[in-house]
């Protein structure tokens, strides 16, 4: 059995192609640039984008399941060519915006895509990446032993971006998860004030917390690039999730405590949810 991963050099990709060659499965995986591309040994690694379907037109060849990174404009056509070509199961990385209601644009339409092509299918919904920590507080924290926050204490369970990967294995492996869509959080309800002090703790050195105004931020961000800049009117609340312009002050009065206890990998794999201390030790090197 061969099993294609796309966006196999992302965030939870790259994982999601490690952890597949432990299992002693055939891998081939995706990437737009073969030649600056570091897989695990015995991968085989194909040139294409999801953004231009002509790319693809030998990459489904002999596959029988595939793991989908989203790109809402290309979606039904990616997902036709996989099942003409003979893909039977797609797991697909989407959002737990789209259980709320909040991503109409981005996740959705790939959603509906798969279920649509009759082929088994498995959503995979993470909600916040512990990871956005690295490029939103990541150049300030090397630079300056400093994080600028205007919400220190607003509070939600972000994931570990192995806990998606292990969810998505386990859905492309197993059997019993067709047909499901599965919302992934962290397992512990944690303040930003409180991942700054894992975070030191971490590294071993002092971190220090300035909170600053929502537009000071939003300056900050935009200055980095990159990841915090492409997303910080977002992240910062002046825009909602389809880009309309909101008010960041709604971001301090959120109580996301009162949703209660929220789903997490557990539920799949069996295993606990990793914290977002262990999150912090497994990425010290990124804050030093």
């Amino acid at each position: 059995m061969s099993i294609l991963v796309t966006g196999a050099t992302g965030s939870v990709g790259r994982l999601v192609v490690a952890q597949l060659v432990e299992t002693g499965v055939r891998v081939r995986a995706l990437t737009r640039d073969p030649g600056s591309a570091s897989f695990p040994d015995g991968v085989e690694v194909v040139r294409g984008d999801l953004a231009d379907p002509t790319t693809l037109r030998s990459t489904f060849d002999d596959v029988e399941r595939m793991y989908l990174f989203p790109v809402a404009h290309t979606a039904r056509e990616v997902v036709a060519q996989a099942k003409l070509a003979g893909v039977r199961r797609i797991v697909v990385l989407s959002s737990g915006a789209v259980t709320g209601g909040f991503d109409t644009d981005f996740h959705l339409p790939v959603e509906r895509a798969v279920e649509e092509s009759g082929l088994e299918w498995t959503h995979v919904r993470p909600g916040e990446f512990m990871l956005n920590k690295v490029w939103l507080w990541g150049p300030s924290i090397r630079a300056e032993s400093v994080v600028r926050e205007p919400f220190p204490d607003v509070a939600w369970c972000p994931v570990h971006e192995r806990d998606i990967a292990e969810v998505a294995v386990t859905a492309l492996l197993a059997d019993g998860h067709q047909g499901r869509a599965y919302d992934l959080n962290g397992p512990e309800l944690i303040t930003r004030r409180e991942q700054v002090r894992a975070i030191a703790s971490a590294i071993g050195r002092d971190v220090r917390l300035e909170v600053v105004t929502p537009e000071r931020a939003r300056e900050i961000y935009r200055a980095q690039g990159g990841f915090a800049a492409d997303n910080a009117d977002f992240l910062l609340g002046f825009e909602d999730y389809s880009g309309n312009d909101s008010d960041p002050a709604s971001m301090a009065e959120l109580d996301l405590g009162a949703y209660g206890p929220l789903p997490t990998a557990e539920a799949v794999t069996g295993r606990p949810a990793r914290t977002f201390a262990q999150w912090a030790h497994d990425h010290a090197a990124d804050f030093r």
